[in-house]
């Protein structure tokens, strides 16, 4: 399996803009004057699905795509991999640009490089569990006892250990998106593509799958595009997120950012209603450590309110000390101050 801790794909959208109709070209010009999606449909017969999208994601960091029905979040995902081609702009992984690669170029690229998990699973009826997952490794010619223990290892760690000759029929929706998991992680590849992969599930199996998601990628450390209508899933997965509408980045940033300091009033609607103390973390509203106290339970920089909170109080202390990544002191919370920034959130 590749290193997690060299994964250096990470990957720049710049400029990208995607024009459906019959000469798109012909429109690029209209964009850069200001021309807008209404107009360009109206009058000119194209359909704006992207303009001028810039993008800067990670490697190693789960990059969420946001945005409504018809926002383009979809199509962004889609250019990645190329199955869907920019009318202009780039998209580079690893510092290559995609749109450049040849076809023997691309196909390798996706089947060793990038892996998707689809909202509608995507899995072959007619093939059991264990096949449906070694499925990817089938295209790449991997031998068939390796295909067969990268499957049950992802099978084993998505939780489906004993289900190997089970149909899809005979699974329930969150198996079978375990099953989904499972094929795309048995690629082996740096890139991981989620569109909409939670959105058909129950919401008890949703928070039970963005869990596994999260607990994984603490080891897995893949370059991970995460495509959401859902804020809370948004916020809970996301390391940063780009939030989309009518074709265009409105607001990016980390979830904290947008929470507290929404771009628009369309932002400000989205994040209204959260709940902020599952958002923001302890460093944001520490205090200086002046007086270096003993008493205190140390969090490290990082740690949301809500599990500050329960952490202090079931300890019995009154002090929350936040530390960086090396133990060293950063600032303290009081239960008093942590307690109002819960209330005030």
């Amino acid at each position: 399996m590749v290193d997690a801790s060299e994964n250096t794909y990470g990957i720049e959208i710049k400029g990208l803009s995607k024009i459906f109709g019959q000469q798109p070209e012909k429109i690029i010009p209209l964009l850069r004057q200001g021309v807008s999606k209404t107009e360009i449909l109206e009058r000119h017969k194209h359909v704006l699905g992207l303009n001028n999208i810039n993008i800067s994601m990670p490697a190693g960091c789960i990059q969420v795509i946001m945005g409504l029905s018809g926002s383009g979040k979809s199509t962004l995902i889609r250019h990645i991999n190329r199955l869907v081609d920019p009318s202009v702009g780039e998209v580079l992984v690893a510092g290559t640009d995609v749109v450049k690669m040849s076809h023997r170029e691309l196909r390798d690229f996706r089947r060793h490089k990038t892996a998707m998990v689809f909202q509608r699973f995507g899995l072959l009826p007619h093939r059991n569990v264990l096949e449906n997952t070694v499925y990817g490794l089938e295209l790449q010619g991997v031998p068939r006892q390796r295909q067969v223990e990268a499957a049950r290892y992802w099978l084993g760690r998505v939780g489906l250990q004993g289900f190997e000759n089970s149909y899809i029929s005979q699974l329930s929706g969150g198996m079978q998106q375990r099953v989904g998991l499972a094929r795309a992680l048995a690629n082996d590849a740096p890139i991981l593509l989620m569109d909409e992969a939670f959105s058909a599930l129950d919401p008890l199996i949703r928070v039970d799958m963005q869990t596994i998601l999260l607990d994984l990628q603490k080891e897995i450390k893949k370059t991970i595009v995460f495509i959401t209508h859902d804020l809370d899933e948004a916020l809970r997965l996301g390391d940063r997120i780009a939030i989309l509408r009518d074709g265009e980045v409105i607001q990016q940033g980390t979830g904290q950012e947008i929470v507290l300091n929404p771009a628009d009033e369309y932002i400000m609607n989205f994040v209204r209603h959260v709940n902020r103390a599952k958002v923001i973390r302890v460093e944001t509203v520490m205090e200086p450590d002046t007086t270096n106290p003993s008493d205190g339970i140390e969090m490290p920089a990082g740690t949301l309110l809500e599990e500050a909170a329960s952490r202090l109080l079931a300890s019995g202390k009154q002090l929350v000390v936040v530390t960086d990544g090396n133990g060293k002191r950063l600032g303290v919370l009081s239960l008093h101050r942590l307690l109002a920034s819960i209330v005030a959130a």
